[in-house]
């Protein structure tokens, strides 16, 4: 697993200020996560620390807390795949942003807290403005939680 203070820009660097408030991703958001998702060969990768109040018993991560990492990487993985199905080659905000229409998250075993994670995520579909991506939340090299997002690409006026 790579270093997480290594990774300091993803496909949500990428996106246009409108669209960078984001809890998940977004970068203008300074309570939020901040995720980054990149490509790894042909699949998408997100670190994210988790930290000890972000507990739902001593020490297992809270599950919604894994079920918003997964939706937020499933996006910028969507985004990643539309890029390139699209030979956009990624620059200053130019990156597609997409909203997810499904989520569905399964949780394998308990994911331990205060430990780096590693989300991966392999692009299933690309149709259209649609991205079905798979993903796995791996925390010591053990799969804790797995799930299937269905993004749609929105327009520049989304939420307007």
């Amino acid at each position: 697993m790579q270093d997480i203070a290594k990774i300091n820009s993803g496909v949500q660097d990428y996106y246009s200020e409108n669209f960078a408030q984001c809890y998940g991703c977004g970068r203008l958001n300074e309570f939020g996560h901040q995720i980054k998702t990149n490509w790894d060969g042909d699949e998408t990768v997100t670190f994210f620390a988790s930290k000890k109040f972000q507990t739902a018993v001593p020490g297992v991560v809270y599950g919604g807390l894994l079920a918003s990492i997964i939706d937020c990487h499933g996006t910028g993985s969507a985004s990643l795949a539309l890029a390139r199905a699209n030979g956009i080659v990624l620059d200053e905000f130019n990156a597609p942003r997409c909203v997810t229409a499904s989520l569905k998250v399964d949780y394998k075993k308990p994911t331990p807290i205060d430990i780096p994670l590693e989300i991966r995520g392999v692009i299933k579909e690309v149709k259209g403005r649609k991205v079905i991506v798979e993903a796995r939340l791996i925390a010591n090299g053990e799969i804790c939680v797995t799930g299937e997002i269905i993004a749609v690409q929105v327009f520049d006026d989304f939420g307007k």
